[in-house]
């Protein structure tokens, strides 16, 4: 199904974008790049969807309409790798493989221009910004599905601890919502000396980040995953100061919309009683970030008989453990039927994790990806 030359060319694109990572909205190089194989095989390409997407369309008779997506972001970090392809760019990398799944994707635009195999409309969707500034959001936003309608759409990542030649996938959760939350703790200031003349902001702040901890470990069913996570605390700017406030921020992940809810009040509800109980006040922001990414059940029987197709029943699992990381491809599948899969990537020597200063794509992966692909389209009746 797939030759040499292709591969060659994908593991190309692969590390030339590996070495010019760009981050959310900033894809513009890793955009035309993109534009430009789609344009020269043959495609009817559409830029800037969602500031800078790419769309890349191609019409096969009469079917159903699909979307592939893969997304083209680097993450604000700096490499430690030291071979010929890293990065170029100081505080940028590509630490989560979205070079990879660009790669792959383009290898799979490639195969399905030349195989008569399959009818229909086929839209490939190439996404910035999935690393918390919302992309797929933006597309939308922008009218992506209004402007290439899609009746499915399918999502993919790469998956260290998971071997090669493998895939993974669930009908129903993949992977956690993601938002996030403030507390601003307001006191009395005073001289550390003196801490009775105040009402001190610190020792009310801590309280709280350890009353929050009993959200998931008593206020919540055992039988319902979910994290509270604080991330952060500030306070106070002198060694002999108590300040007149402190400010409290973290994340929540969770697999249900009602679980959202619930964690939310709950925020709401420690924070401000626990800061009434030490004499200060206690006020609440939640911000909803990513939806939790749902599979839907016609969609995940596709991905797992393509899946199933490229690499055999017994290298795909059917009922993983769900992430706790959170991904916006979660956005696209909230709207219309989805599937997302995670590949295999470990090879002889394990893969880096992800978001690591060390990582770096597997290319043994990119010829299954792409395949992967190919019967993902060649399987989807509509």
């Amino acid at each position: 199904m797939i030759d040499a030359e292709l591969i060659a060319r994908m593991m190309s694109w692969r590390r030339q974008l590996h070495e010019h990572p760009e981050t959310a909205f900033e894809e513009v190089s890793t955009s035309e790049l993109v534009a430009s194989v789609l344009l020269d095989l043959g495609y009817q390409v559409h830029r800037g969807l969602g500031k800078t997407g790419v769309v890349g369309t191609l019409r096969r008779g009469n079917g159903p309409a699909l979307g592939l997506r893969a997304d083209m972001d680097a993450l604000p970090m700096g490499e430690f790798n030291q071979f010929e392809h890293c990065s170029r760019n100081p505080g940028k990398m590509h630490a989560c493989g979205h070079d990879g799944h660009t790669a792959m994707l383009l290898g799979a635009a490639a195969l399905l221009a030349r195989d008569d195999g399959w009818c229909g409309t086929l839209n490939l969707i190439f996404q910035p910004a999935e690393e918390v500034a919302g992309g797929g959001r933006a597309m939308i936003e922008d009218g992506l599905f209004e402007r290439f309608p899609c009746d499915a759409v399918f999502g993919l990542h790469n998956w260290p601890g998971l071997p090669l030649g493998q895939f993974a996938i669930n009908d129903g959760a993949m992977m956690a919502s993601f938002d996030t939350f403030e507390i601003r703790v307001d006191g009395k200031g005073s001289h550390a000396a003196m801490p009775e003349e105040g009402i001190d902001t610190l020792v009310c702040a801590s309280h709280i980040v350890v009353a929050l901890q009993t959200i998931v470990s008593r206020r919540l069913s055992p039988k319902e995953a979910a994290v509270v996570s604080v991330t952060q605390i500030h306070g106070g700017e002198a060694w002999n100061v108590l300040p007149d406030q402190a400010v409290i921020r973290g994340t929540v992940r969770c697999f249900s919309n009602e679980m959202q809810a619930r964690i939310r009040a709950l925020l709401g509800e420690i924070s401000t009683t626990t800061a009434r109980a030490h004499g200060a006040k206690a006020s609440f922001e939640y911000y909803d970030g990513y939806p939790a990414t749902i599979n839907a059940a016609h969609t995940t029987g596709i991905a797992l008989a393509a899946a199933r197709a490229t690499v055999g029943a017994d290298a795909v699992t059917l009922g993983c453990k769900p992430s706790m990381a959170s991904e916006d491809f979660a956005f696209m599948a909230r709207v219309k039927p989805g599937a997302y899969i995670w590949m295999g990537v470990d090879g002889a020597k394990p893969s880096a994790p992800l978001h690591n200063p060390h990582y770096d794509f597997n290319d043994e992966a990119l010829a299954i990806g792409a395949c992967y692909w190919v019967n993902v389209v060649k399987g989807f009746k509509g």
